[in-house]
């Protein structure tokens, strides 16, 4: 039987945050050659808060203790045969460079296997003003550039990688100013004060493109088996085709920003619209950098019958909703 590839989004409503167009722009552009919120996401912000706790610019989640860049996310390694490029995010020049480091995600109990190393290969960039950006974790013999080159808003410097200490693919990038972590996202305001800032160190175009979301939906899909952290990463889910005569149908969802206090439920219907599996809702425990929520059936002996199969996924908060995302899958 013919098979059919098709996943559509039909609806998604995350809780965003809006900002002020009236605020003071800056010179910087985004570091990476992504679709925000659809390819690559922010997964943590500057840490504002210098106390042991830790607080992103909207006083959200969304960062952890002493985290002093910006971290942009992609849904998966796209590795060297579809690389995501690091770009220039204003004009500059080249101070240093770093290259050679192996592409190897460092998990928790294996975090020394970094130092000295933490941000990988990468890429330091001088501006006018005492202002500096930095480029980290980006792909092994990746590197464009090196030390004394002059280079512009927006030139490639290489790729995103998995190099230095890392978990996942994603552009570790920070900005100095004075020698100094600045949080791109708000200047010159009292350290520790949240919401919209009016300075701000990107363009309005930046800003309206990077709009603050405190949750959205990573990866989702269609599956044959359960789903781990390592298949989304190098994409392995879509490589393995669902038809008719898999032994199981799975769907799955992988979550940023999840909340304390937040719930979350995923139901699967057959064509006709009836739940053939569901799960929740499920109470977050705690303040969840990831999560990834899946359920399943296994098939009988008949095959499964064709048409949409659909999927939705819910977060809410004290009954309200703060995600609500419905998904298909055409299964021929």
């Amino acid at each position: 039987m013919a098979h059919r590839q098709q996943i559509w989004i039909l609806l998604a409503l995350p809780l965003v945050v809006g900002i002020s167009h009236a605020a003071t722009a800056g010179d910087l552009i985004i570091p990476l050659s992504c679709d925000i919120g659809r390819t690559c996401f922010i997964q943590n912000y500057v840490d504002i808060d210098d106390s042991p706790s830790a607080k992103d610019y909207m006083c959200g989640t969304l960062t952890y203790d002493g985290h002093n860049g910006v971290d942009f996310r992609l849904t998966s390694h796209g590795g060297r045969q579809n690389p995501v490029h690091v770009v220039v995010a204003a004009e500059g020049t080249v101070l240093r460079t770093r290259d050679g480091l192996a592409d190897n995600p460092v998990k928790g109990d294996r975090r020394d296997a970094a130092k000295g190393n933490e941000c990988g290969n990468g890429v330091v960039v001088r501006h006018s003003g005492d202002r500096e950006t930095q480029y980290c974790h980006m792909a092994k013999d990746s590197i464009l550039v090196k030390a004394g080159d002059t280079v512009r808003a927006g030139q490639v410097l290489g790729a995103v990688g998995m190099s230095g200490l890392t978990e996942y693919p994603h552009l570790h990038f920070i900005v100095r100013r004075e020698g100094k972590v600045i949080d791109p996202f708000g200047t010159g305001l009292i350290p520790g004060a949240c919401g919209n800032h009016t300075e701000s160190e990107w363009t309005d175009d930046a800003r309206v493109r990077l709009t603050y979301s405190p949750r959205a939906v990573l990866n989702f899909g269609f599956a044959t088996e359960a789903v781990t952290n390592d298949m989304i990463e190098v994409d392995a889910v879509s490589q393995r085709k669902l038809t008719t005569k898999s032994e199981a149908l799975v769907v799955y969802v992988r979550t940023i920003g999840l909340k304390t206090g937040d719930d979350q439920s995923l139901t699967l219907r057959d064509p006709d619209g009836r739940i053939i599996a569901e799960k929740g809702p499920v109470a977050v425990a705690q303040n969840q950098a990831q999560t990834i929520l899946f359920i399943g059936k296994k098939r009988s002996t008949e095959p499964w019958p064709g048409g949409v199969y659909s999927a939705t996924y819910i977060v809410g908060r004290n009954g309200a909703p703060m995600l609500n995302q419905v998904f298909r899958h055409d299964l021929r």
